[in-house]
């Protein structure tokens, strides 16, 4: 499987998490995870970041996104973009997923994300550090 994700950090470098679904049939269900989804026909995975985006919260302008880095594990290779954006959760009309919220790298690591993101957002976090 081919995805793409995004992070979405805040002004207090706090990140925008989405609870999945609880559905059975669904990869990791009612567990944290970062926007996005499969790249699907012939799309770029910016482009497949800014239509679950679009599905996902009804938000159709993203401005310009940065590719933070490609993670392959054994079944996937997941392409994650980041922003920095301050969204309000309470204001975003939901589509998929129970709920939306923040969390800052403390919160973070008490949290085990869907799809192995703990190391991602770990990385992630660095990463920003470094380049501060």
């Amino acid at each position: 499987m081919i995805g793409a994700g995004i992070i979405l950090l805040n002004s207090k470098n706090e990140i925008l998490l989405l609870l999945r679904d609880n559905k059975p049939d669904i990869p990791f269900p009612n567990m944290w995870d970062i926007p996005g989804g499969k790249i699907e026909n012939n799309e770029s995975p910016e482009e497949a970041v800014r239509r679950e985006i679009e599905e996902e919260m009804e938000i159709d302008d993203l401005g310009k996104i940065k590719l933070f880095n490609i993670f392959t594990s054994e079944n996937i290779t997941d392409y994650v973009f980041w922003k920095k954006i301050n969204l309000m959760p309470e204001k975003i009309k939901l589509q998929e997923g129970q709920k939306i919220k923040y969390f800052s790298r403390e919160q973070i690591k008490d949290i085990k994300l869907a799809f192995n993101y703990n190391e991602v957002l770990d990385d992630f976090f660095n990463h920003l550090k470094n380049n501060e």
